[in-house]
């Protein structure tokens, strides 16, 4: 294998490589990775059980707190109805999280979980990002080892890699001083992975890092796929400011082009040479540029998203079906597929 790209060259390509050549070389990038031109998307529903969050990020419009009106735990039968409506369509995962709430206990989780596991086998669970899975071991006294062990008998498949947001205690002691620090981000992937739990790694840009605060980040996911090789796919997206205390606090932090996105993702594509899969952000980047990402080292579509409350919150409305994947696919040459979580294929169109 070539020499690696360092961090470095890395910040140097971010802050003056040519656009239309950073995208020609993710591309091939990207091709020598996956040669037969197949693009894949996955038909999923976003839960969020809860609003309710004590961890008050300051780039998040979607959280509340418990005692205001519109807090909600949705109920075994609530959900059940989200997943059916899904089943209806074709999907086959369900990405699960919430606000972290301050008072429930490994005991809820483990009964929602074989609940869902139990009445809907071919659902594959996609659910808790790190830091749910910090607190709940916290709150229960128990080891995060043993919350994910817990997790993973009930049924639970996969973690998101939600809650990364940029992994610098700098940036994280600015935008979500209460969150957990980028130590215990990684601490709850690499115990996640030793389990044979996979995970997804994420980054979201955008507010007051650096861009090489954003290569280290790049640099520490691909430090811990060395270890543990445990990291399905790479998705990054940019800070959606609607509603958000930051916005309040810094009302000059500009919105993020997506010349932007489009180099960050370039250079992610050329950086991380040891995960596989990387995700487009239709969601936030809208679906123009989300087709663009697959010209510039994107090789996933992401999720058809038939519920998504936590970006739209913040301003950012987009929405896709499973045509239009397929047709925004077709467009750009490549051949469309649908894929479970574990990025089987599914279904060719």
């Amino acid at each position: 294998m070539t020499q690696r790209m360092s961090i470095d060259e890395a910040v140097e390509l971010i802050e003056h490589g040519d656009l239309k050549q950073l995208g020609k070389m993710a591309l091939a990038r990207k091709k020598e990775l996956h040669p037969k031109g197949v693009t894949t998307f996955v038909v999923d529903r976003n839960i969020n059980y809860t609003n309710i969050c004590w961890v008050d990020c300051k780039f998040c419009a979607f959280y509340t707190h418990e005692k205001k009106a519109d807090a909600y735990i949705l109920s075994f039968e609530e959900i059940d109805q989200k997943i059916e409506a899904l089943l209806a369509i074709g999907g086959t995962q369900i990405l699960f999280q919430g606000g972290v709430h301050p008072k429930l206990e490994i005991e809820w989780y483990e009964e929602l979980v074989a609940h869902i596991h139990t009445k809907y086998p071919q659902v594959t669970i996609h659910g808790f990002s790190a830091i749910e899975i910090d607190y709940i071991a916290q709150r229960s006294q128990i080891t995060i080892s043993e919350v994910l062990m817990r997790l993973r008998d009930k049924g639970l498949s996969s973690i998101p890699g939600a809650g990364a947001e940029i992994l610098s205690d700098r940036v994280r002691d600015i935008i979500a001083p209460k969150k957990l620090d980028k130590d215990r981000w990684l601490a709850v992937h690499r115990e996640a992975h030793k389990l044979g739990i996979k995970s997804t790694a994420t980054m979201m840009y955008g507010t007051v890092e650096t861009t090489r605060e954003i290569v280290e980040h790049f640099d520490m996911v691909r430090q811990l796929q060395e270890e543990t090789g445990g990291f399905r796919a790479f998705i990054m997206w940019s800070y959606q400011s609607d509603n958000t205390q930051l916005k309040r606090e810094l009302p000059t932090l500009t919105k993020s082009t997506p010349n932007q996105y489009l180099r960050y993702l370039a250079v992610a594509r050329l950086f991380l040479d040891n995960i596989p899969n990387i995700q487009s952000s239709w969601v936030t980047q809208g679906s123009y540029i989300g087709q663009m990402a697959l010209l510039f080292g994107a090789n996933d579509l992401g999720s058809t998203m038939m519920e998504e409350n936590v970006v739209s919150a913040a301003g950012a409305k987009n929405e896709m079906n499973q045509e239009e994947m397929i047709r925004l696919i077709k467009d750009v040459g490549e051949s469309p597929a649908k894929r479970n979580t574990a990025y089987e294929i599914l279904e060719r169109f």
